[in-house]
């Protein structure tokens, strides 16, 4: 049995509190709840009709799950009570907690105080309103809301919110959203957000999981529902806020400002399969299609409509997308072409026209070949009339034409309203229990398409192995910059690929290393973090008098020469970066490198182990990878070895993890086959792990 399970299934339930708490009972009364109700109050004798009790000690039994509504200071002694007495679990909604930190100085004691109360007794919160089953009809909510009970037997998603008012915000939705259970998170002070989220897939009325998270609470707990997810075949989204925050603070690298928390944070919900979405309405349609067709078996998507400002419409949602629309083979547009009449082009997007549109059975017979040429997912584009000023218009008869080629081919597909206010409620739940998922919103309903394949895609893919998080944490005192002399000779003591270069302390000693090395070379000035910005560099310097010149210019720049052989026949220069994230320790960044780094922004973010897989497919992901390939006939570049290179350089960093703060190569100069590729500028910052 799961932790959460005398939670999440209550059968009897206790309520602290005045006036919050009488809401609780209302709403469990209003729902329907079939259990025993116990509220609890030290004077009034009932409470919404209900049997009062005066303490915990009162009550008939140790009750599955209580809501505390009391002040933060006596919901310490409830909860201790509580736990005392072997009850299931504790929804604390009072504030005053960890949340008050920088303001209140007695939140963050306070908040220690209540967890060591729990004891082994789960607690949510505290900070939050609770929980809502609609599946038993056990409510811990204190305030309205706008859901209706699952139907006996009947299924529907989870949703997990961080924001009390965003999860109030969703049950109010018209949308047509079954959903079974509704949670917020609180402050986690005990149980978070990973642990919640498994507790309520392993309940069979659960079909998909939506979190709005602000924090991960575990990387090992997410990694476990992750793959706890996959196992019961449950689907996953997110919506993850924090896209908008800055780059940390006193960060000295491009990596840094190209990594920032959110970038490591969507490369780990991709790791781990979860989809990630940016809007509340696109997280509603996606669960919605996640509900009635799960994950999708890829991106081929086809559109129906009896438009051509709808096709094109459709046509266009889609560009940027993984998902796409594929033209019709002539086999399967000659097939479509025979249903309707001369005058429709055929495509795909479909406008078929308004000719068919009060003929039920052609419209089965066009739709049911569209539909029978195996896309992914089939959508019909059907605005219905608004019912209080217009008839149907015969709108329904695309619908019945639709769902009658979908039960035939057994395909899966949705019918997608342009406007949301455009489906009225009660049609999309009719849609539903039809097997058809209703869209609202044209955009929306391209983003739930691309969601649901990614997370078919993933599971078609083993999980990934747990991310290393033995560099995870802060990092205290002042942090060093060893010189770029000094990072190289690390970097070459560990294998990686450096061209030869010496330290040169003035211009005599420049040339007389360059002469050794050979020409041409390369001239830096050393401690200089952004050499091309200021000038420090020079380079193909081909003999010992355009080395003395340079060495004179450069040697007031820093602190001292830094003289290196130059790579030759380079074909592109990629950014190899690592910083490390408090949460999930190092994170790699790759993408174009050069001068232009931040401005070009073509990068990718991933996150460690990384297998040579894992940073072939990221390198084949940036725009750049044409040039690799050899672009228009130019040389291609041995990808062979900046892939060796790139894998090395993260071993490199893991097997470094207590010291390495950010480490940035650029350029990584990817030569043509057989050349290699070589670490021409190497950045790197140290510092003293505190905690893990």
């Amino acid at each position: 049995m799961h932790r959460l399970e005398r939670l999440l299934r209550p059968k009897t339930i206790a309520v602290f509190g005045g006036r919050q708490a009488a809401a609780v009972v209302a709403q469990s009364i209003k729902m329907g709840f079939a259990g025993e109700i116990w509220p609890v109050h030290p004077t009034k004798d009932e409470v919404a009709g209900r049997k009062a009790y005066r303490s915990v000690a009162d009550l008939p039994d140790a009750p599955d799950a209580a809501w505390v509504g009391v002040n933060r200071h006596l919901t310490i002694e409830v909860v201790k009570a509580l736990s005392g007495r072997g009850a299931g679990s504790a929804v604390c909604y009072a504030s005053g907690f960890l949340e008050t930190e920088g303001y209140d100085q007695d939140g963050e004691r306070l908040q220690a105080e209540l967890v060591a109360a729990a004891g082994e007794m789960p607690i949510i919160g505290p900070n939050c309103y609770g929980l809502i089953n609609f599946a038993d009809g056990a409510l811990m909510w204190p305030d309205q809301h706008g859901g209706t009970r699952l139907p006996q037997r009947g299924r529907g998603v989870a949703i997990i919110t961080q924001s009390s008012s965003i999860a109030i915000n969703i049950t109010m939705q018209k949308r047509g959203l079954p959903t079974a259970f509704l949670m917020t998170a609180g402050n986690q002070a005990q149980t978070g957000l990973s642990e919640m989220a498994t507790g309520l897939i392993e309940d069979d009325r659960v079909t998909a999981l939506g979190l709005h998270i602000e924090a991960f609470d575990s990387v090992p707990g997410f990694e476990s529902l992750a793959a706890r997810a996959r196992e019961l075949k449950k689907p996953i989204i997110a919506l993850k806020v924090g896209r908008s925050e800055q780059a940390r603070e006193a960060t000295v690298s491009h990596t840094a400002s190209l990594a920032g928390s959110d970038a490591a944070s969507a490369a780990f919900l991709k790791r781990l399969g979860i989809a990630r979405v940016e809007s509340i309405p696109t997280f509603i349609e996606t669960l919605k299609l996640l509900h009635v067709t799960g994950p999708l078996p890829g991106y081929r998507l086809s559109s129906m409509s009896c438009s051509g400002g709808e096709a094109s419409v459709m046509a266009d949602s889609a560009d940027g997308h993984l998902v796409h629309f594929p033209r019709l083979t002539d086999q399967q547009r000659a097939h479509i072409k025979s249903t309707l009449g001369p005058l429709v082009a055929v495509a795909n997007p479909l406008d078929y026209h308004t000719f068919i549109v009060n003929d039920v059975p052609s419209m089965t017979e066009t739709f049911t070949a569209m539909v029978s040429a195996g896309f992914d997912l089939n959508l019909l584009v059907l605005d219905f009339p608004r019912p209080d000023r217009c008839t149907d218009g015969g709108r329904s008869l695309p619908r019945q034409a639709f769902q009658a080629a979908l039960k035939t081919t057994k395909a899966k597909g949705a019918i997608v309203s342009s406007l949301p206010e455009n489906m009225p409620e009660e049609y999309a739940a009719d849609l539903i229990t039809k097997g058809i998922a209703p869209l609202f919103g044209i955009a929306e309903a391209i983003k739930a398409a691309d969601a649901a394949a990614f997370i078919g895609s993933a599971w078609r893919t083993p999980q990934a192995p747990p991310i290393t998080t033995a560099s995870a944490g802060a990092f205290n005192g002042e942090r060093v910059r060893p010189d770029e002399a000094e990072a190289k000779r690390r970097l070459i003591k560990a294998g990686l690929p450096v061209p030869d270069g010496e330290r040169a302390g003035n211009t005599i000693e420049a040339v007389i290393s360059s002469t050794a090395l050979g020409f041409p070379v390369a001239l830096k000035a050393l401690g200089v973090a952004h050499k091309s910005e200021v000038g420090a560099v020079r380079l193909n310097l081909e003999d010992a008098d355009s080395v003395s010149a340079a060495a004179n210019d450069l040697l007031g720049l820093g602190a001292g020469l830094y003289v290196e052989s130059m790579v030759r026949e380079g074909v592109a220069e990629l950014i190899v970066g690592f910083t490390r994230d408090p949460m999930f320790g190092a994170v790699m960044t790759l993408g174009t490198g050069g001068v232009l780094v931040e401005l070009l922004r073509d990068s990718v973010t991933l996150m460690l182990p990384a297998t040579r897989d894992d940073i072939e497919t990221a390198l084949r992901g940036l725009k750049l990878y044409p040039l690799l390939e050899g672009y228009r006939g130019r040389r291609k570049a041995d990808v062979a070895a900046a892939i060796n290179a790139i894998s090395s350089i993260a071993t490199f960093v893991q097997q470094n993890a207590g010291e390495i703060e950010e480490l940035e190569i650029n350029p990584l100069i990817v030569c043509s086959e057989g050349q290699g590729a070589w670490i021409a500028d190497a950045l790197l910052v140290l510092g003293e792990k505190t905690n893990g």
